[in-house]
C-alpha cells in the first residue's frame, strides 16, 4: 500500500522533489502525492508537471490542504525559519513527518521540535542528503571496512563562488550564518558519521569578506574533536573567488594507519601505505582508483524510500531527527565558538539548549 503524503513547498528546491525526487517512489508505488502546498501560486507548476497533480490538490493554505486531504506524512521543504509551524500542523493532523535539514534555525527551535515529536509518538527524519549520496557513503564504507586501520582524522573542503547576492538562493544571502546553517549541517554530519563518534569539542572561525553579499558570515575554518579520538577540519566558502569543490564535489579525506583515502569529485582512491617506499615527498604518485558502490537510488530518492520502510515498521532511519540534533548542535556550538573565540564542549552545550 501506498503511502498518502503532502508534499510542503513546491519552488526553489521543492521543485527537485517534485521533478525528480519524488516521481521514482511514486512508480513503484511507495508514495502516493495526494496534495502540495506552497504559498506562490506560480510554483504550483512543479507539482503539475512533476507529480501530475491537478491544479484543485495544490494549495496556499497548509490548514486547507491537510483538512481537505487524508494523507500519512507530509515533507517539509521550506526555509528553516518556517519549519516548527509545519511540524505543529503536522503533528495536529497525526502525520509523521519528512523534512529538509537543518531541522529548525535555531537550536532551542530544533530541542522544541525534538520534543514535540517525541510526545506524539510520530516518526521524523530528516534529509541529510550527503550522508546519502554515492560517493560518501562509498568512503564511509571504506573507512569501516577496516581494510585501512583504525582513522586518525578527518578533512572536508566545500568551497564555492556565491558571493553574488540571490546566487545560493535568495533567503541565504540574508539569514545571520548561512554557511553553517545551510551548508555546514551537512558536513558536520558527515564527519561525525564517518568518525563513528559524538562531537565533544568544536573551536571555529567564521567571517563574511567585503566582497560577499550575505547578511551573515560565508566563509569558515573548524576544528572538531570527537569522543574516541577522532579529529577533524572542516574548510567551509561560499565567497572565494572560484568553486573548487562545491557542492556534490566535496573533498574529504581520511587518514587512516594504512593508508590516505581521498574522495575528490566523486572520485574515491587511496595511497595505501607501503614500508618499503622512501619516506617524504609522494611527488608525482597518483592514488590507486577504489570503486564507487552501486544501486539503484541514491540521495533524496534513497531517503524517501528508507523512511517509508521505517513507516513500514523497518529499521529507524540513521537521520531520524533525535539522532540529527547531535549534528545541528555542531553546527551551532561552532556558531558560538567564533562568536567567542574559545572552543565549545558540545554535548554540554546542547544540554544546556535542551533544558
Amino acid at each position: 500500500m501506498a503511502y498518502r503524503m503532502v508534499q510542503v513547498g513546491t519552488g526553489g528546491f521543492g521543485a527537485a522533489w517534485c521533478r525528480s525526487f519524488l516521481p521514482p517512489n511514486v512508480k513503484e508505488g511507495l508514495i502516493e502525492v495526494v496534495a502540495a502546498v506552497d504559498m506562490k501560486e506560480e510554483a504550483h507548476v512543479h507539482a503539475v508537471e512533476g507529480l501530475g497533480l491537478s491544479a484543485s490538490q495544490c494549495y496556499t493554505s497548509l490548514e486547507k490542504a491537510l483538512d481537505e486531504n487524508p494523507a500519512d506524512f507530509l515533507t517539509v521543504v521550506v526555509p528553516p525559519a518556517h519549519h516548527e509551524a509545519v511540524v505543529d500542523a503536522a503533528l495536529a493532523h497525526d502525520l509523521h513527518i519528512l523534512s529538509e535539514k537543518p531541522i529548525a534555525d535555531t537550536l532551542a527551535t530544533a530541542c522544541r521540535i525534538v520534543d514535540k515529536v517525541a510526545r506524539s509518538g510520530k516518526k521524523m527524519g530528516i534529509t541529510m542528503s550527503h550522508r546519502y549520496d554515492q560517493d560518501k557513503t562509498s568512503l564511509r564504507e571504506q573507512i569501516r571496512s577496516g581494510r585501512w586501520g583504525p582513522l586518525d582524522y578527518l578533512v572536508a573542503k566545500y568551497l564555492c563562488n556565491n558571493r553574488r547576492f540571490g546566487s545560493w538562493g535568495k533567503f541565504r544571502h540574508e539569514i545571520p550564518d548561512p554557511l553553517m546553517i545551510e551548508a555546514g549541517v551537512h558536513y558536520f554530519d558527515l564527519l561525525a558519521d564517518m568518525a563513528g563518534a559524538k562531537c565533544d569539542t568544536v573551536y571555529a572561525q567564521t567571517w563574511n569578506p567585503p566582497w560577499g553579499e550575505f547578511a551573515g558570515d560565508s566563509q569558515a575554518l573548524v576544528t572538531m574533536h570527537y569522543d574516541n579520538g577522532t579529529r577533524a577540519f572542516f574548510e567551509g566558502a561560499k565567497t572565494n573567488a572560484w568553486g573548487l569543490n562545491c557542492a556534490c564535489q566535496e573533498y574529504l579525506r581520511a587518514e587512516c594507519e594504512g593508508g590516505t583515502l581521498i574522495l575528490d569529485h566523486r572520485k574515491l582512491g587511496v595511497f595505501p601505505y607501503d614500508p618499503d617506499l622512501p619516506s617524504g615527498d609522494g611527488g608525482e604518485r597518483q592514488p590507486e582508483p577504489l570503486s564507487l558502490l552501486e544501486q539503484p537510488k541514491w540521495g533524496h530518492t534513497w531517503l524517501i524510500e528508507e523512511f517509508v520502510h521505517w513507516l513500514d515498521g523497518g529499521e529507524p532511519m540513521e537521520t531520524k531527527v533525535e539522532d540529527n540534533l547531535e549534528s545541528l548542535a555542531i553546527v551551532f556550538a561552532a556558531i558560538e565558538s567564533s562568536r567567542t573565540g574559545e572552543p565549545v564542549k558540545v554535548q554540554e552545550f546542547l544540554g544546556s539548549a535542551s533544558r
